[in-house]
């Protein structure tokens, strides 16, 4: 069975902090300019695994990501019809 998982930005203060971070679930990216990393964890253990993380000193901010809530089948979508033409070419 798969789990849902969801995406937190976690803004750190330097990145020797990151092992810290790895610990509560997948880091995915890390940005040394602005010093926030992206981290995937369970959907049903976000709100233990974000108190977690802000109880840190080193950590300034958890932000959520909405990317599982956002509607991906749109309405009214007109397909290009320049790539059905190409398709329907038989090479």
């Amino acid at each position: 069975m798969i789990k849902k998982r969801q995406g937190l930005i976690v803004w750190f203060q330097h990145m020797k902090n990151l092992k810290h971070i790895k610990r509560y679930g997948n880091l995915i990216y890390a940005s040394k300019k602005h010093k926030y990393a992206v981290v995937y964890v369970n959907q049903d253990e976000i709100d233990t695994i974000e108190l977690k993380l802000l109880r840190h000193s080193f950590v300034s901010k958890v932000e959520r990501s909405y990317k599982p809530f956002v509607r991906t089948d749109y309405e009214n979508a007109k397909p290009d019809e320049a790539k059905d033409y190409d398709y329907k070419m038989g090479i």
